[in-house]
């Protein structure tokens, strides 16, 4: 959402918060929230999930994003990346895998190797998915250039349908995950006051050569490739409406000139967990300025 600066807040404290607008369903459910005395409101636990900033950069650097169906039950209407929730076999250790191991992501990721596995293989699972881009190769040095086959529809249809694993696919195939191909960007955990919440890793990923992004997704109404200014601007105009997690990370791309050091920068990422305050008469979400992610 937009950033505002906060009016009732005194230098300090404007210096200390950014807040967010927030559409007008979510700010009504958010006020409801606020008005319950606070050991009364209910608190959702957050589900795992994990979403994919697909990039390119010829000639000039652009990201992929979905418009999320009207109907979907969280983020309906929004700007997305390719992304959702872990599904409990993206933890299994059948899952053949390239680069960075299992125990380096749960470093990175400040959690157990289990939940790292299934964050990573849920990123590769879900931007191949949602937009059909396979972060897969032969080899660790080998990446699938060719996703043009009938085939690969059909492997992504039984994702989709949960009839297969991303592990079963990669065995059948004889591919390997290219863990090396995804570089954390940021750690976004869902307000406290919505009643469907994830605990989302953001990742970036350059798009491989020779594959196509597609809008083939059922959960998205249009999908696209878009400069990072375009994002924002959409969304400053109001034509466009994009969660906080979202500004942010597309925030993080504008002025980006060399795309490949951007993704190999190691960035330390803490967790954010904007919270809805009230003020000047509406509704924000707020998070504190300056933190990592």
């Amino acid at each position: 959402m937009a950033a505002a600066d906060d009016a009732d807040a005194d230098a300090a404290g404007a210096a200390a918060y950014r807040d967010f607008t927030v559409p007008g369903t979510t700010a009504g459910q958010a006020r409801d929230w606020l008005a319950l005395p606070p050991a009364e409101r209910p608190v959702v636990p957050p589900r795992a999930s994990a979403t994919v900033l697909v990039l390119r950069d010829e000639p000039q650097l652009e990201v992929f994003v979905l418009r999320r169906a009207a109907g979907m039950a969280f983020a309906a209407g929004m700007l997305a990346f390719p992304g959702g929730g872990v599904d409990p076999r993206d933890g299994d250790e059948d899952v053949r895998w390239a680069g960075p191991a299992p125990q380096e992501w749960a470093r990175r990721l400040q959690t157990d190797e289990r939940t790292a596995r299934e964050l990573v293989t849920a990123a590769a699972r879900e931007v191949f998915e949602e937009c059909g881009v396979l972060l897969a190769g032969a080899g660790p040095e080998q990446v699938v250039a060719d996703l043009s086959d009938p085939g690969w529809g059909l492997e992504r249809a039984r994702l989709l349908d949960r009839s297969q694993s991303f592990a079963q696919m990669l065995a059948r195939r004889s591919l390997v995950l290219r863990s090396d191909l995804l570089a954390l960007r940021g750690h976004w955990v869902t307000p406290e006051c919505e009643p469907r919440r994830y605990d989302t890793r953001f990742f970036a990923a350059r798009i491989p050569p020779g594959q196509v992004a597609d809008d083939a997704s059922t959960e998205a109404e249009v999908a696209g490739w878009w400069r990072p200014g375009q994002v924002l601007r959409a969304h400053d105009d109001g034509t466009e409406l994009v969660l906080p997690p979202t500004r942010v990370m597309v925030e993080q791309l504008v002025g980006v000139e060399d795309l490949d050091a951007w993704l190999t920068t190691r960035v330390e990422v803490a967790a954010v967990l904007p919270e809805p305050v009230e003020h000047g008469g509406r509704v924000w979400m707020r998070t504190t300025a300056g933190t990592p992610g």
